[in-house]
C-alpha cells in the first residue's frame, strides 16, 4: 500500500515527446510522517495515520501526539486491508513523493469547490419548465411542481434548490504524468477536486 497527503497548487500542461499536450494538476505531496499505527486487536481496524503540512502551534493533546515530528496542519488515516502491510510502517517514518513513479495509476480524494446556494438548473441540470419569452423570463428556471395529489407534502429526496459543492469526491486510476522528488511535486493527469490549497489524499 502507498499513501501520502498533498496540497493542490494549480493546473498546468505538459507536452509529450510526440508533441501532444496533456492537462495536469500540480500537487505538493509530502513529506508526510507516520504518527500512529492502528491494529484490529487494539483499535478495531487496521490503519496508518499520517500528518502533513507545517503549522506554528497546536493544542496540548495534539502536541503530545505529534511530539516526535512537530506541529502539523493535517492528520488523516488510511485503512489497510491486510494486517501484514502494517509491518512496512512504523511511527516516525517519513513518506515522500519518491514513493510514486511516473506512469503509475493512483486514487485521490478531495473536497470539491463550494458554490453556495444554487437553483435546480445549475444544481441538478434541470431544463426549466417555461420558455423565456411571453413574459416568463423570471420563472423560466424554476423547478415546477414539487408536490403531489397524495401525499400532500414534499416527498423526501426530491431534487430542489440548495447548497451546492463542498462534497467529498474520490477519483480512481488517475495517471501520474511526472514526479519531481526534489521539489516534492507530483503531476496528475486532468483536474483534481477542490480549490488551490485543498488537501488531497493520495493512495492505491
Amino acid at each position: 500500500m502507498k499513501c501520502i497527503l498533498a496540497k493542490k497548487l494549480n493546473m498546468s500542461s505538459v507536452f509529450t515527446e510526440d508533441g501532444k499536450m496533456i492537462p495536469v494538476t500540480i500537487l505538493e505531496a509530502g513529506p508526510a510522517y507516520v504518527t500512529q499505527i492502528k491494529t484490529k486487536e487494539k483499535d478495531g481496524y487496521n490503519a496508518i495515520q499520517i500528518a502533513f503540512g507545517d503549522k506554528k502551534r497546536v493544542n496540548k493533546p495534539l502536541a503530545g501526539h505529534l511530539k516526535n515530528i512537530g506541529p502539523k496542519r493535517w492528520i488523516r488515516e488510511f485503512q489497510v486491508k491486510n494486517e501484514e502491510e502494517l509491518k512496512n510502517f512504523k511511527v516516525g517514518d517519513k513518506i515522500t513523493v519518491a514513493l510514486f513513479q511516473e506512469g503509475e495509476k493512483i486514487n485521490i480524494t478531495g473536497i470539491s469547490k463550494g458554490k453556495g446556494f444554487q437553483g435546480v438548473v445549475k444544481r441538478h441540470g434541470f431544463s426549466g419548465v417555461l420558455s423565456k419569452t411571453h413574459g416568463n423570463k423570471d420563472q423560466a428556471r424554476t423547478s415546477g411542481s414539487i408536490g403531489a395529489t397524495h401525499p400532500q407534502h414534499v416527498i423526501k429526496g426530491r431534487k430542489m434548490a440548495g447548497h451546492t459543492g463542498t462534497e467529498t469526491i474520490t477519483l480512481k486510476n488517475i495517471p501520474i504524468i511526472k514526479v519531481d522528488a526534489d521539489k516534492n511535486l507530483i503531476y496528475l493527469k486532468g483536474a483534481v477536486p477542490g480549490k488551490r490549497g485543498t488537501l488531497i489524499e493520495i493512495f492505491n
